[in-house]
């Protein structure tokens, strides 16, 4: 949550954001815990404990006439840029009437609107009188301008009135700074020109310039700024150090670093010789632009050459630079500096410092740093505590995480929206879709505005419950609320929809999306494209894939995992090939006329909505498989390797799924091959687990495993199905159950197995019938031990939801075949058909008989494969896409 330096408000002053005390309300309730946090508290014994780390309650914070022509046309010419849309033009024409006195820039994101930023100003701290030298007449000149000013007419009138009693530039330096506090770059252009006209003396007339640049660049205003500079420059007051340093920085804020850079070149070639305000504004350009660690180096390098000595703010904002790169060594090395050269550290030092050892993975050693702050007379803020919830939440250790935000509101430190969005984000890693939702009605209640980041989490909140009569309401409101959907905001919707069904839903969230003048992304992409792969219409989706590589859209990985997972499951029927051509569908060439016409893209897209809306799904014939969609898989894997895009675990656990599904070992045997090439380590696993060779890879599976744990629920339970599949469906019985069995030792299954129950709902077919086995082999050794069985015995298997027919599930049926063959006396329970019981008492005498050891037990159809399938893959050449 620092990971750069936020922008003061003057180049010269102290930075308005350091030192600064928590608010007034932070201990009015030291003893407050939000219902939610004492929910998750009881039935979390971890996080109920005492957070690790003790640290002092932090303190109370302490009560703290018309002017020439010729003048006119010059300063008129200099700022009249004031333009809605803020664009960068060099003529710097007239200003448009004054009609609105607000910014479209709300007050808490004057400067770099960023989240980050938000954080670290704390909006409603007291705030440090700037312009000291100014006269009692700016106050009333001030109010005045703020209550009949409200047009340009009326400010005008305001500033004439004043005129003859203003002090010079002190004065309207103040009223250029206030109205930027207000974020009212409209009211700040026209002051500037008021003013700069009246001034007869350059050197007061570039402290004007200078002043109003650093403004405008801190609303967010850069074209505006650097309009002012040239006019500035050509009227001949603009060509000063301050001047200078001011446009760097206002680029900096904007995250335009090449710009601050080309501004630091012109600056240097002008004859101007940088200062220490010129240096620290371009390394913190560097810090918000994304420069690399090492131009940022030079930089200071350049700057000891010139003999300058770095001070705070230069090393908070390298700090800053290795925080966004998470260089922790660098920062390390740079934060012992600055102790050795008794370099007065703040609370910004810190927390940039935290947050770059947070990125490089050490949040050990970040706890420390901000175990030591009260040492230093420097309080952890609402800011240090959030770095450390972001790192822990994003190393997947949402416990500690949560256990943070717990000693916070010990600490009597209230959340603000930043800190809220990031507890939104925790909970929708943990899948506490509910909580999500309760964390938003908290912030109604407290009266925390949100903003776009909350209403796409309370969106995904809604729509991953199914609640999406809810996920209506909340877009409605939003809406309302004047919060504007960003694209985030609609590829949740769209996709959302596109799970459930809803493709009419989905369809008007691209048109409002359109509306919008925004562009469909990767993701938007890819959830269309999984959502036509569900529902067996592949040859649409690799269309649309051709499509979005057309229009310059790169396709990443989870867009060739729909397709892999699609070519594994359906055989394309589709097409109307001729018999000259294969019938695949990476073989679909249709659209190759106007390849960026826009009209065409959406019209598209709007067609395979339409497609989807129609419920025209594809093929119902899923058992035609063939080595033509072998092919076209290795085609996708070429492509990806062509593409450098690296699988994941999710691509693995596809190609898998495709390998359970070839009627050949020769074909299951090319894709495995095709792992090769990205992972040797899963190819290893499955191979060797493949041919039976369980005990000399299970240490390398073991280590595989390991890996597979750091991912979500749903990834890792979806590789341990896609792998046990493999091996129950080539016959390798012995080690699918081993898989199984190591998949519930580490808990991938929640409450998977208990002495009356085994629920398989989770599973895969080969998963649950591996595990349905190991199940029933334990309950016979409670018989065998003279412990009675529970008294009713159950089997869930789901019933079925999302099948075609209600009732009718690929697992039902697999577990109901499974149980016959055994002989096993379970039945569908009659309330609830996807529910096999049975009693303790009629399986207990069953479990007895001497055959039912030997049906239970499980052995491989074959512990040794022939051996051309998997060492000798045949010579068959894959299908480009």
């Amino acid at each position: 949550m620092a990971s750069s330096t936020p922008p003061h408000c003057s180049l010269t002053a102290s930075k308005p954001y350091q030192n600064h005390p928590y608010p007034q309300n932070h201990r009015q309730n030291p003893n407050h815990h939000h219902q939610h946090n004492n929910r998750h508290h009881r039935n979390n014994p971890k996080l109920a404990a005492a957070h690790k780390f003790a640290l002092a309650k932090p303190p109370l914070p302490s009560p703290h006439n018309p002017g020439n022509a010729a003048s006119a046309t010059a300063a008129a010419a200099a700022t009249a840029a004031a333009t809605a849309n803020d664009t960068e033009d060099p003529t710097f024409p007239s200003l448009p009437a004054l009609n609105a006195p607000k910014s479209d820039l709300g007050p808490e994101f004057s400067g770099r609107r960023s989240t980050r930023f938000v954080s670290k100003m704390h909006l409603g701290r007291h705030k440090t009188t700037v312009g000291a030298r100014r006269t009692s007449v700016a106050d009333e000149a001030l109010q005045h301008a703020l209550r009949y000013g409200k047009d340009e007419r009326g400010l005008q009138n305001v500033l004439l009135t004043f005129e003859p009693k203003l002090c010079g530039v002190d004065d309207y330096t103040f009223l250029l700074r206030e109205f930027g506090s207000r974020s009212d770059h409209l009211k700040v252009v026209r002051c500037f020109e008021f003013a700069v006209r009246r001034e007869r003396r350059k050197n007061e007339q570039g402290k004007l310039a200078s002043a109003t640049i650093s403004i405008l660049g801190r609303l967010g205003k850069v074209g505006l700024a650097r309009s002012v500079f040239d006019t500035a420059l050509r009227e001949g007051y603009g060509n000063t150090v301050y001047a200078y340093s001011a446009l760097i920085s206002a680029y900096g804020r904007s995250g335009q670093s090449r710009e601050a850079i080309k501004v630091f070149e012109t600056m240097k070639n002008s004859g101007l010789k940088p200062n220490l305000v010129t240096f620290n504004a371009l390394i913190d350009a560097c810090g918000k632009g994304g420069v690399e660690l090492d131009k940022a180096l030079q930089i200071l390098d350049e700057m000891l050459k010139n003999g300058i000595q770095p001070d705070r703010i230069t090393y908070n904002s390298l700090l800053a630079v290795c925080s966004r790169g998470g260089y922790w060594e660098t920062a390390k090395h740079l934060f012992d500096e600055m102790v050795y050269k008794g370099i007065d550290q703040d609370d910004v030092t810190y927390n940039t410092y935290m947050d770059a050892l947070c990125k490089g993975g050490q949040l050990d050693s970040a706890i420390e740093i901000m175990s030591q702050m009260p040492a230093k007379n420097i309080v952890p803020n609402l800011v240090t505590y959030s770095t450390m919830v972001d790192g822990y939440a994003k190393a997947g250790r949402s416990d500690e995480a949560l256990s943070i935000f717990n000693n916070m509101r010990f600490l009597g430190i209230e959340l603000d929206r930043i800190s809220y969005n990031a507890l939104l984000t925790i909970y929708l890693k943990l899948g506490d879709f509910q909580e999500v939702v309760d964390i938003c009605k908290e912030m109604d209640d407290r009266g925390v505005q949100k903003d776009v980041v909350t209403y796409n989490a309370l969106l995904v909140g809604y729509g991953k419950q199914g609640k999406y009569d809810g996920m209506a309401r909340v877009y409605k409101e939003m809406n309302a609320a004047q919060v504007c959907p960003n694209l985030l905001t609609y590829t949740t919707l769209i996709n959302l929809y596109s799970k459930a069904g809803l493709y009419r839903e989905a369809m008007d969230a691209f048109k409002e999306l359109k509306q919008a003048g925004l562009k469909p992304d990767v993701v938007l992409y890819s959830a269309l494209i999984d959502a036509l792969c569900k529902n067996a219409l592949v040859d649409s989706a690799v269309s649309l894939l051709h499509e979005m590589t057309r229009v310059g859209i790169s396709p990443n990985v989870v867009t060739y995992n729909c397709i892999i997972d699609a070519l594994g499951r359906y055989m394309t029927a589709e097409a109307d090939f001729d018999g000259s051509r294969p019938s695949c569908p990476m073989f679909i060439e249709d659209l190759t006329e106007n390849k960026t016409a826009d009209a065409k893209e959406d019209s598209r897209i709007m067609k395979y909505f339409g497609q989807l809306a129609s419920e025209r799904v594809g093929p119902s014939k899923k058992d035609s498989r063939g080595r033509q969609e072998i092919l076209c898989i290795l085609g996708v894997f070429k492509k990806m390797h062509e593409l450098e895009i690296k699988p994941n675990v999710v691509t693995f656990s596809a190609i898998l799924n495709a390998c359970s599904r070839c009627n050949s070992f020769e074909d299951a045997a090319m894709l495995l091959e095709e792992l090769r090439m990205f992972d040797n380590q899963v190819y290893g696993v499955a191979h060797g687990l493949l041919m039976g060779y369980r005990e000399a890879v299970w240490v390398q599976a073991l280590s595989l495993f390991d890996e597979v744990r750091q991912m979500d629920p749903e990834t890792a339970s979806a590789f341990y199905n896609a792998l046990t599949d493999m091996l129950w469906h080539f016959g390798q019985r012995r080690g699918a159950q081993l898989v199984v069995l190591e998949g519930k030792r580490r808990q991938v299954w929640d409450n998977v197995w208990s002495d009356s129950c085994l629920d398989l709902h989770l599973m895969s077919s080969g998963a649950a019938r591996a595990m349905v086995h190991a199940w029933l082999l334990d309950i016979r050794s409670i018989v065998y031990e003279g412990r009675e069985l529970p008294k009713l015995l159950s089997i869930l298997t789901g019933w079925g939801k999302h099948s075609k027919v209600v009732g009718d599930g690929a697992l039902r049926r697999a577990i109901e075949g499974l149980l016959t063959g055994l002989g096993a006396p379970f039945q569908l329970a009659k309330c609830n058909i996807g529910r096999f019981v049975s009693t303790g008492s009629v399986v207990a005498p069953w479990l007895r008989e001497s055959g039912t050891l030997k049906v239970l037990v499980l052995e491989d159809d074959r512990s040794h494969p022939a051996s051309g399938g998997i060492l000798k893959i045949p010579d068959l050449q894959t299908l480009a896409l």
